[in-house]
């Protein structure tokens, strides 16, 4: 990082900001009367007897009025509402153009565009995921028998996405006899897939096709017979599972399972073995799975445990056990069980593993000769191989403050490798192959990072700890330039998630070292809510403890302003989904603390969401959030709901994003909250919404359309930063 000679150094050779505001050194000062300003169209909302008054609830298009909204009055007016924001953002952010396409082209420069991955061995193929100088989307390829046979291009989704907006190719599978391949394309980025299967010999597309599925699908062993799941047309809830036959109507296809509880969803995999289909039922906190033999297909599946609220499980089959992992008897962090094939119901459980409170595991992985237990200490990543036989169990080094690392899907089940991928804040990605064993490790390949400037040794990551109101320690994880100095006039962005038990691993980013190079420290707060200190930390952040996520966060933001780590005036957060309803309810609770915001796709209208169970993903969250049909849920929800608790007071600038084909957070709600906030603050801060017209919850799908999306959130900081550097040493 640089010191602020540095930086006006570096901004006077580059002209970042120096050509944008020499005539103009309050940088991006909006206008508000130029300001989109939303209709009100006032609608009376009630529920257990409280009235809320909801004056942008008109904003909600059906999917039919966004496909064809020319012909509604309605969509057109949202339509025009959304594109006068975007104008609105561009118009006021245009002096920065000409730098975002500077930064992406900077951001695009570090990535080795010819890139290839690792091949991996499955079934006599070698399998390898390619791009080309230029091209946005990768090749999928295979080479039989060895590296050095001639590449078979199984899809090249370069030529798959022309003439689409947005193309998401995924859920390749490929048959038993390797002859066939059963892939999922999504066109609108509303997750919804049609699956088609292509004959890999031949290169033919067959003319089965299956519309609304979840997008994945795998074979039984008779190599023309798949099962897959579909969604309801309405929730996108996958709750259906099919059998269909290579060849035929997806008209004739069986149904072999429905899962009727809307609070779970459904899906269907292959066990590593081959030997067994398995159809999982998941809720938040209570799963079940059938099982059936791979090679007969038509036959009946099998439970191994029937459903119980709390009981958890996933199953792995070995010779002739299944392995369990599973908070069975309170088993918090989960433990290893397995039980046999032949009774599998929870009283012939045994114990692998034990339950251990210091250590969450994680995931584990079945090798003919080992047992590969992925676990986490203290926030840590921590790799454990163990012999079947107990002859030898043991850790893999990282000696590494703050790090990453995870076992990837090995197909092959004979081998004494595993591959597993390893970075740090500092250290780029490095996939190794480990033998298991005689211990030692060979680099597959280590992340280039292009431009000639990147050296690891000149950047700092380290972990500290923040005293959270009621006592709880909060790791903050950090990463700047070693020439940064650390003090209140620091800029220092913080990230947060803290929802669904998802732990935000401590990575390397190209795109950071932007940030990094300019003077910004990063943070990643892991707050309550997430599974970093283990599943308690995530139970203790969710339902009507969801709250201690805020104010973990906000507790967070005190520490590092307390020890003069930077300040509220250069203090920046973002967050993107539940991350984005965090960024909402902080910026309710404590404004001041923040100089800028970007909360991506955000979660905000957290009570009319989970109060409609049309909208997907809503019933499977109960037990998350709460269902609002009972009243503690509803009264708690409201005291924290972004949109809700929106009031007359000042607010940081906020850059707000979503997609309008989003079907996880629908894009109406940071449409409401935007107009909501432009109606009730009392500011005269930057307020933004940019909405995506092609896209959906991820997201551009282009490599590089996805940098310039990064390019427009770090300009945002950039420029906010810039505004009082530039005010300071008078560009």
């Amino acid at each position: 990082m640089k010191n602020k000679k540095k930086i006006l150094s570096t901004l006077l050779l580059s002209t970042i900001f120096a050509i944008a505001c020499k005539n103009d050194t309050k940088l991006m000062k909006s206008n508000d009367s130029n300001a989109p300003i939303a209709e009100k169209q006032p609608t009376k909302l009630e529920k257990h007897g409280d009235v809320r008054i909801d004056n942008y609830f008109w904003m909600r298009l059906s999917d039919e009025q966004k496909v064809a909204p020319i012909k509604d009055a309605q969509a057109q007016k949202v339509i025009d509402y959304l594109e006068s924001e975007n104008s609105y953002y561009e118009t006021v952010t245009a002096y920065t153009k000409k730098f975002q396409d500077q930064l992406f082209e900077e951001m695009k420069g570090r990535i080795k565009e010819d890139d290839s991955s690792v091949p991996y061995k499955d079934n006599g193929y070698f399998y390898i995921t390619r791009f080309e100088t230029g091209k946005q989307y990768p090749i999928y390829s295979r080479k039989k028998g060895n590296l050095k046979a001639k590449e078979e291009i199984m899809f090249n989704v370069n030529e798959m996405a022309k003439g689409y907006d947005y193309f998401q190719l995924g859920g390749l599978s490929v048959s038993p006899d390797n002859k066939y391949a059963v892939f999922a394309t999504d066109t609108v980025s509303r997750r919804q897939y049609f699956l088609r299967i292509k004959n890999l010999v031949t290169g033919e597309i067959m003319s089965d096709i299956i519309d609304n599925t979840s997008g994945v699908a795998v074979w039984a062993n008779d190599n023309k017979t798949i099962f897959y799941s579909k969604q309801n047309p309405t929730t996108l809830r996958s709750e259906k599972i099919y059998r269909h036959v290579l060849g035929s109507s997806a008209s004739k296809d069986v149904e072999v399972y429905h899962e009727k509880d809307e609070t779970f969803g459904t899906y269907v995999a292959k066990s590593k073995s081959e030997s067994f289909l398995i159809i999982s039922s998941y809720s938040t906190v209570s799963s079940e799975a059938q099982f059936l033999d791979a090679n007969n297909p038509t036959g009946k599946f099998k439970i191994v445990q029937k459903r119980e609220r709390d009981l958890e499980y996933n199953v792995a089959h070995y010779k002739d056990h299944f392995y369990l992992l599973t908070n069975k008897d309170k088993a918090t962090n989960f433990k290893l069980m397995k039980t046999p094939i032949s009774a599998t119901s929870k009283e012939n459980w045994t114990n692998v593993i034990p339950h251990r409170k210091e250590t969450l595991l994680e995931d584990f992985s079945i090798f003919k000769n080992y047992l590969v237990l992925e676990e986490r200490t203290n926030g840590l990543n921590k790799i454990r191989i163990k012999r079947w036989d107990n002859k030898d169990d043991y850790y893999l080094p990282f000696d590494e403050e703050t790090y990453s690392a995870g076992v990837y899907d090995t197909p092959d089940f004979d081998t004494d490798i595993i591959r597993y991928s390893y970075n740090s804040f500092t250290t780029p990605i490095s996939v190794i192959d480990f033998n298991m064993k005689d211990k030692t490790k060979k680099v597959m390949k280590e992340q280039e990072v292009l431009g000639g400037k990147f050296k690891r040794e000149n950047y700092i990551s380290k972990r500290v700890w923040a005293t959270a109101r009621d006592g709880k320690k909060v790791p903050i994880s950090l990463v700047y330039h070693k020439d940064t100095k650390l003090n209140e006039n620091t800029p220092l962005i913080q990230y947060g998630y803290g929802s669904y038990g998802v732990t935000i691993s401590d990575g390397f980013s190209t795109t950071r070292l932007s940030l990094l190079d300019r003077g910004f420290v990063f943070a990643t707060a892991h707050i309550r809510g997430g599974e970093y200190l283990g599943r308690e930390w995530y139970e203790d952040g969710k339902m009507l403890k969801k709250k201690n996520t805020f104010t973990d966060f906000i507790d967070c933001s005190k520490y590092l302003i307390d020890n003069k780590y930077t300040s509220s005036k250069h203090l920046y957060a973002m967050g993107g989904s539940a991350g984005g309803l965090l960024m909402g309810a902080v910026v309710n609770m404590n404004p001041e603390l923040y100089n800028g915001i970007i909360s991506a796709v955000p979660f905000v209208d957290v009570v009319s969401t989970m109060l409609d169970d049309t909208i997907p993903l809503t019933t499977g969250e109960y037990d998350e959030w709460g269902n609002p049909n009972l009243k503690k849920y509803y009264d708690y929800m409201k005291s924290y709901s972004p949109y809700d608790q929106v009031s007359s007071k000042n607010y940081p600038n906020m850059l707000i994003t979503t997609g309008f084909h989003d079907s996880q957070v629908q894009y109406w709600e940071p449409a409401k909250w935007i107009a909501k906030l432009r109606e009730l603050r009392t500011d005269k801060n930057l307020l933004f919404l940019h909405t995506n017209m092609e896209a959906g919850h991820g997201g551009a799908s282009g490599r590089f359309e996805a940098l310039k999306e990064t390019a427009r959130e770090f300009t945002f900081f950039l420029a906010l930063e810039n505004k009082i550097t530039a005010e300071k040493i008078k560009l």
